[in-house]
């Protein structure tokens, strides 16, 4: 990682409001801006069986890290303008989902938490 998550919140806001776009930006539209941008990138993988996937990725590199860059963009805005610390709030689901999933039920499976005996 070449910068921090403060570091990119800050330089996006820079962005936000040289452009006077924070009037646009209420938590409902980048809520929504997120699931749109998610889905353009979902786009890149709908109807991709096992074998294409691999192939997709390496021939649409850059349009799929373009996608997954707007979606971090919103979120970590989105995350600021509600005032939450993206790396905090991260580092604390992380700690949950670490409960929710310890290693001796978790490994090598899919199901979820609720699934386990």
């Amino acid at each position: 990682m070449n910068d921090s998550i403060s570091d990119l919140t800050t330089r996006i806001q820079a962005f936000v409001d040289a452009r006077d776009w924070r009037q646009f930006h209420n938590p409902k539209d980048l809520a929504v801006a997120i699931a749109a941008e998610a889905g353009e990138l979902m786009q890149h993988f709908v109807w991709q069986q096992d074998g294409q996937i691999e192939a997709r990725v390496r021939d649409k590199r850059d349009e799929i890290a373009s996608e997954i860059a707007d979606v971090g963009i919103l979120l970590f805005e989105l995350a600021d303008n509600l005032g939450f610390k993206l790396g905090d709030v991260m580092a604390a689901k992380m700690e949950h989902n670490e409960h929710r999933y310890p290693v001796e039920k978790a490994r090598g499976n899919n199901r979820k938490y609720s699934e386990f005996d």
